[in-house]
């Protein structure tokens, strides 16, 4: 029997910890973060955990906000090997793709990533679910395709530009509305179907971390023009 591929989760939060258990039936996992109480998560999860010099695997998954993002890849980019493939999942792709292509040693594959699922829409596993893919280096990605779509995924290749520029509609706008929309505060008895399926909608963004609403309604180029139109059109 083939032994399952070692992969390191730099980064145990909420959705390093959601790759973990997604993963795990798959892959062997490590984590790396320095962090006592994430470690200490990891620990209890039945996973490993690594200093950032124990870095290893065919895949380096970095969970990290973009926020965090460069600081990150400068400590971890002395410890990688060529032959290793790093993969982000932030939320935006133009801003990673730049700085992993910038910061990590040429031998390495990159590729950007953006896994169009959280917590709430990965309960029931991985099949049909859709991961976004930014090939940067390497072709790394083809074998990560087709293992994601071994797994039941489905999968999008795509630029980093052209990730953006369509998540500024499809993830941009949906915070922007579910946030507008709590923020009239009313939970009217009277209600249409359509209406209870916004608000489902809307409870499935609206209690997402900080870091991760800012990621999306912020640092993706592409939303203010989107903000605008939306301005536009509500106006009309």
């Amino acid at each position: 029997m083939l032994e399952k591929p070692l992969v390191t989760i730099v980064g145990f939060g909420a959705f390093g910890q959601l790759l973990a258990g997604l993963l795990t039936p798959y892959c062997r996992i490590q984590v790396h973060d320095p962090d006592m109480g994430a470690q200490l998560a990891a620990t209890n999860a039945g996973h490993g955990t690594v200093p950032v010099a124990g870095i290893g695997g065919q895949y380096v998954i970095l969970a990290v906000p973009v926020q965090g993002l460069a600081d990150c890849l400068r400590q971890i980019a002395p410890h990688l090997r060529p032959g290793q493939t790093v993969i982000d999942v932030c939320s935006v792709k133009e801003e990673p793709a730049r700085l992993m292509a910038d910061l990590l040693p040429a031998g390495v594959d990159v590729i950007a990533t953006h896994p169009m699922f959280g917590p709430q829409s990965a309960v029931a596993g991985l099949a049909g679910l859709q991961v976004v893919l930014c090939p940067v280096r390497g072709d790394g990605w083809r074998r990560l395709a087709a293992w994601l779509r071994r797994a039941g995924l489905r999968i999008v290749v795509t630029t980093p530009e052209e990730h953006d520029r369509q998540a500024a509609m499809t993830q941009g706008l949906t915070h922007l509305l579910a946030r507008a929309i709590h923020s009239l505060g009313e939970q009217p008895r009277i209600r249409t179907r359509s209406y209870d399926l916004l608000t489902e909608a809307v409870a499935m963004v609206l209690h997402d971390a900080p870091d991760v609403v800012d990621a999306i309604t912020r640092r993706n180029p592409h939303i203010e023009g989107l903000r605008v139109r939306l301005m536009q059109a509500l106006a009309r």
